[in-house]
């Protein structure tokens, strides 16, 4: 069974041109047709930033899809709503169950992540499917590395792991990943990600159990100002 992924820090929907604009997020994934979608920086009726909105059930309403959202961040109330900035999944098959998985190794000292955990149900199979963003500090990077990857072992299902990694390819992180799951990049085409008017970095990736074939996979070019990253996609096979 093909199916298309899609990475992408979406920026709580604010685009290079300065304009909060979530609906052209949600055309940006329709005119993809991807299936399942992983974002990073999505707020929950966090700040004014994005008028309080639930982005990522903004975006599955659009969409016509399920949805879980799992919080990094989360600073009091808006109402009788806590007010939360993560990592959402947006998955044109049902999801199943999920788990959030913050990283708390240094809280509060510096902007807090999370890996989101969830399984799908893919033509009748489950799926693991994992979205996370993660620092930039080197020593976190690393703990918060090794941290998804005990989470993937653990999860005894077929994984398709994505998201804001801030790492380079071949770095030491990316090292570690790439002994345990396969990255779907060839490395034959430059895929780079941000900043999305010219990119020069690939911070975005997408890993996969080794079982699972990779077609193709490349950045999408659609609309270049919807956010600071370039949404990356791959096509995959699922025996």
């Amino acid at each position: 069974m093909q199916i298309k992924v899609m990475t992408f820090n979406i920026h709580h929907g604010m685009g290079l041109d300065k304009r909060l604009d979530l609906d052209r997020i949600s055309k940006l994934i329709q005119s993809s047709e991807a299936d399942l979608i992983g974002l990073n920086e999505v707020d929950n009726r966090f700040s004014k930033r994005s008028l309080f909105s639930d982005q990522a059930a903004q975006l599955a309403k659009t969409l016509d899809m399920d949805y879980v959202f799992g919080s990094a961040i989360k600073v009091g109330q808006h109402g009788a709503s806590p007010r939360q900035y993560g990592n959402a999944l947006v998955s044109r098959f049902p999801i199943i169950n999920t788990v959030n998985h913050p990283f708390d190794f240094l809280p509060g000292l510096i902007e807090d992540r999370a890996l989101l955990e969830a399984n799908v149900d893919i033509g009748n199979r489950l799926i693991a499917i994992f979205v996370a963003h993660l620092s930039f500090a080197p020593l976190l990077h690393q703990k918060q590395t090794e941290f998804i990857l005990k989470k993937v072992q653990r999860n005894k299902n077929l994984s398709i792991v994505m998201g804001d990694w801030n790492m380079k390819p071949f770095s030491r992180s990316w090292r570690l990943v790439t002994r345990h799951l396969k990255d779907v990049d060839s490395f034959e085409s430059k895929n780079d990600t941000y900043p999305s008017r010219r990119p020069s970095k690939k911070l975005d990736f997408i890993f996969t159990s080794e079982q699972i074939e990779v077609i193709e996979a490349s950045v999408c070019l659609d609309d270049i100002l919807a956010s600071d990253h370039l949404p990356y996609m791959a096509t995959l096979n699922i025996k």
